[in-house]
This record gives structure tokens, sequence and C-alpha cells, in this order.
């Protein structure tokens, strides 16, 4: 089967640029991509932890592995200026990971309007913002690859997920418009569809998560699904898969099978 993307198989010379890498899935991802010979920048808020990443990796004697990038997705004029100090550092950018995320849980019944916009300003917008500062050059340039994480939390409503849900399943709608758009043009794109993984995140969950992996085992299946030249990378499959069934009832079995499965 034809490939959807150009597969990415070496990272050797290659720079990767991961918008939400200071712990959790980005962190991992970065250590993947590093271990596989790439460049990596780094962006977060937390410029302390990227700088900590950054002294496990870098030779003060050589041209700098991991690139420090602090930043606040929110803030469109500061991604921006990133990815301009990123271009002038490192030249070619190859893959941009957006992976910045936030996430509170949330129900009806206790709606807050703030926390629904401090969601989507983070999850969604953020992603526009480093959207507006790399598409241009990977349009003119014929080339690039752009990965958004959403969530399989996305794929239909859950409970306790009002304010994160409906920001997860923006970007998969933005992905897939992505890449009917720009496939033709040379431009990747992907879109990341973890199920549990353990990070600060999934830790304020008070339920038991099935299937639940480590960013680590996370950054693997992403990788492999970025060597493989996919669209759609979702992880562990043997909970996905399920999620995926899920999307395909109507209304009237959907909704009791939802309160059966959960509890609520």
């Amino acid at each position: 089967m034809k490939p959807f993307n150009p597969p990415l198989a070496d990272w050797q010379g290659k720079t990767a640029w991961i918008v939400g890498a200071s712990s959790g899935i980005g962190r991992a991802t970065a250590l993947a991509l590093l271990e596989g010979g790439a460049r990596v920048a780094v962006s977060a808020r937390n410029g302390d932890a990227l700088e900590e990443l950054a002294a496990l990796h870098n030779d003060a004697a050589l041209p700098p592995r991991v690139i420090v990038l602090p930043l606040d997705v929110c803030d469109a004029a500061a991604v921006a200026a990133a990815y301009a100090q990123l271009q002038a550092m490192a030249g070619t950018v190859d893959l941009v990971l957006f992976n910045a995320a936030t996430y509170g849980v949330l129900r009806a019944d206790a709606f807050a309007l703030d926390e629904m916009l401090v969601h989507q300003q983070v999850n969604y917008v953020g992603a526009l913002n480093v959207l507006a500062a790399v598409l241009p050059g990977f349009v003119a340039r014929g080339a690039g690859h752009v990965s958004l994480t959403a969530s399989v939390a996305g794929f239909r409503g859950l409970p306790k997920s009002l304010a994160y849900g409906p920001t997860k399943a923006a970007l998969t709608n933005l992905a897939e418009v992505l890449y009917i758009d720009l496939h033709a043009r040379g431009v990747g794109v992907s879109v990341i569809q973890p199920g549990f993984v353990a990070t600060a995140l999934t830790a304020k969950n008070d339920f038991t998560m099935p299937a639940l992996i480590t960013p680590a085992q996370a950054a693997e299946a992403m990788l492999d699904g970025w060597r493989r030249g996919a669209f759609e990378i979702h992880f562990p499959r043997r909970f996905t898969f399920w999620m995926k069934l899920m999307r395909l009832l109507p209304y009237r079995l959907y909704f009791p099978a939802v309160a059966r499965f959960t509890g609520l």
C-alpha cells in the first residue's frame, strides 16, 4: 500500500521541532529522535526542563544537538520569533510536532467558560500559531512534515472531557484538511491519536486507565508511524481499536454504551 506521506526513516542530518517537549510524550519523542541522529529543537513554557534536556546532549565544543526555544504557544509573536531563530540556527526544518496541551477534568454541570477557553487557546489556537509560522516555508519549499497530537478523547464525546475532547476533535479535523490541501504540494501531514499515556496530565484522572503505556512506548509508536509514512498514528492499538469501533455506533447505541462502560 502506498504511504500517505513521504516516509521519515533516516533522521541523520535532519532537524525536528517539538512544541510541548518539557515532559511526557514530547520529551520522550525528543529523546527518541536524538537517539536516531536528529537535531531537535524543543519548546515549552518550562525553560528549565528544556535546558536540563539540552545539558544531557549538547557538547560545548560542537554545534548544539538540542536547541532550546522556550515559548508560550498562546503568544503568536513568540512562536514566530522562535521559529525564525530556529531557521537561523539550523536552516531547513524537516518535522514540526505540535504536542503542547492542557487538560482538566470538566463536566457540563460545572460548566466553566474560562476553563473551556484555556483549553481552546492552548490545544487548538496554539497549533494555529505554530502552523502560521511554519507552513509558508514548507509550502514554498514543497517539503517538510507537520504532525499534530490529538487524542482518542476527540473521537466522540466522553464524560469529564467537556473542555479537552472538543479541542482534540478539532485538531483531527484540522489535520485532515491540511492533508487534503498540502499532500499534492509535497508537505507531509500526520495526526497522533494517543490512548492513555502515563504523563503529568493523565495523572489527574481518578479512574483506572485501560492499556496505559509509557511516554517512551508512545514515542516509539510515533517514530514507527512517521517511518511508515502514516497519516493517522494511533496507539496502543489494543485500546484504540475499540475506540475506533465506538465511533461507528449510532447514537442510540453509543450513549448507552458510554454510560455502561464509564459508570456515569
